[in-house]
């Protein structure tokens, strides 16, 4: 039934000029503005040509999981360069995480490191098999 449909996914944010920048100039990504008062949004462009959603939400609650995982050649370089761009890897008690805050193992991605948006929203950095 959806199979051709061009489906994206989306997020809510407390502060959409704070979301612009950051995933516009910290991260780096092609981000359009559209809309005007309270219906203004932002749409993502991912480097895999899909697009996301980021609309304002006045009780934003940020997301407790990860919405959105970027695939990194090097886990290490992708780390460094977000700390020089001033974003903080986040810590999880039940993950046992370098100094870096990478966390890697035998299982899973070579990898991989979580951060927040502006809005509290959880996004993680990954270095695939």
């Amino acid at each position: 039934m959806f199979g051709q449909s061009k489906a994206f996914s989306g997020f809510s944010v407390d502060d959409l000029g704070k979301a612009r920048e950051f995933y516009g100039e910290t991260l780096g990504l092609e981000v359009e503005e559209s809309g005007q008062g309270d219906m203004r949004m932002l749409t993502i462009k991912l480097g895999s040509g899909a697009s996301v959603f980021v609309y304002p939400k006045d009780n934003h609650t940020p997301a407790s999981f990860t919405i959105l995982n970027f695939p990194v050649d090097d886990i290490d370089a992708a780390v460094d360069e977000l700390v020089q761009r001033g974003v903080r890897m986040e810590r999880y008690p039940e993950f046992d995480a370098d100094d870096k805050g990478i966390v890697r193992g035998p299982e899973g991605p070579v990898g991989i490191a979580w951060f927040t948006d502006p809005a509290g929203n959880v996004l993680s950095v990954l270095q695939e098999n």
